[in-house]
């Protein structure tokens, strides 16, 4: 059988662009103002969407709410396949040919999803310069297949781009060969130019007939909480209790994937009838940023709303075993409460009673300009 020859780029072919690839609802926040600064800087520049949240509540009007172009590509088959291999493979393929066709002198991924150990594999096999956009973070967990990205992805990329000197050090002491790049995170640059308009545009409070400061939030979706019936279930009773004991709405913007498991295992209807418990559809992102820095506290496994909460002094309790956002504890802005219901409900005593104003550690709000600033230098792109 006759070899074939794989395809990279050659330096020659490359032009003097960027490409930026978003797949999830944080992927969007976070990459935003880095789109944000290279349009308004006339550096060309585009912006593939490889679909990793498909639904149109959780991803689809993002580009909207957040007042960006809709990107230039988007990788609509992602939708056809739920396994992580599969999926990743679907999202490299599509990514590969679109970067082949725009032959651009940098790609730039942000953190830790499947699209982005996708685009930064399709960059790599290319020779294309690679950035990593919050870099360095570190969990620990093995269970988690955001670990895996996110350590793939700072192994083989040439600009990482930390978020905190926390996330700095655990480059160093792995050893990576890109340049480390302190930047702070792009999270608090987003914050900044939505909090505003948030308040101004969102009527998520009068909708829900919440008071301000008189309400709790709740985010459950991943997989190692959801996936398993034992800890949601838990969850779920846990929630009651935090009902009862403090007679507060909770309000729960449910994710397709929770809702999914939490219908298969038969504790749907549960949730449903709680009294004060408003299970609703996952929110724009205007409306659940407004929601969000209005509440009295937030129960959470995400990590992009650990930071967003550290930024806005709002009390956060983490329904994980750990994070890769450990300056938020550090901080006093968040617990790591696990699943254990003694132990959230110990944290939400504990946080009700912190002083809320702790610093943020994430940076100063000009992480974009730092970040496009550095590919500028670096690889000689002219505007």
């Amino acid at each position: 059988m006759k070899n074939k020859s794989f395809k990279y780029l050659n330096s020659e072919e490359l032009e003097n662009k960027v490409g930026v690839v978003v797949g999830t609802r944080p992927g969007i926040i976070k990459m935003s103002p880095i789109i944000k600064d290279l349009r308004n800087r006339a550096i060309p520049n585009f912006t593939i969407n490889a679909g990793q949240h498909y639904s149109q509540n959780m991803a689809g009007n993002m580009f909207r709410d957040l007042n960006l172009p809709k990107p230039e590509y988007e990788i609509s088959s992602t939708k056809n396949y739920s396994l992580h291999g599969e999926q990743t493979a679907e999202m490299l393929k599509g990514i590969e040919k679109i970067l082949i066709q725009e032959k651009p002198k940098v790609v730039l991924v942000c953190a830790d999803a499947n699209f982005n150990l996708a685009g930064a594999l399709a960059a790599r096999k290319l020779r294309l310069k690679l950035g990593h956009v919050e870099a360095g973070l570190r969990s620990y967990d093995w269970r988690m297949p955001e670990e895996h990205n996110r350590v793939m992805i700072d192994h083989i990329s040439d600009y990482l781009f930390v978020p905190t000197k926390l996330a700095q050090n655990n480059l160093v002491k792995d050893n990576v060969k890109g340049k480390i790049i302190y930047t702070g995170n792009t999270i608090v640059d987003s914050l900044n130019e939505n909090k505003s308009l948030a308040l101004e545009k969102s009527t998520i409070l009068s909708d829900l007939k919440l008071i301000p400061k008189e309400y709790f939030v709740l985010t459950m979706h991943r997989e190692e909480n959801v996936d398993n019936k034992r800890i949601l279930s838990n969850l779920i009773l846990t929630i009651e209790k935090i009902l009862d004991k403090y007679n507060k709405p909770v309000v729960y913007p449910i994710h397709p994937r929770s809702y999914k498991m939490a219908k298969k295992f038969g504790v749907l209807d549960k949730m449903k009838n709680m009294k004060s418990l408003k299970l609703i559809e996952p929110l724009g992102y205007l409306d659940f940023l407004n929601l969000l820095n209005n509440a009295m506290l937030v129960l959470t496994d995400s990590g992009g709303i650990q930071e967003e909460s550290c930024i806005l002094n709002i009390p956060c309790i983490t329904l994980r075993e750990n994070t890769e956002r450990p300056e938020t504890v550090e901080v006093g802005a968040n617990i790591i409460a696990g699943t254990n219901e003694e132990a959230i409900m110990n944290a939400i005593t504990d946080m009700l009673k912190r002083n809320l104003s702790w610093r943020n550690p994430f940076g100063d709000g000009n992480a974009a300009s730092k970040i496009v600033n550095s590919i500028l230098n670096d690889i000689k792109i002219q505007n």
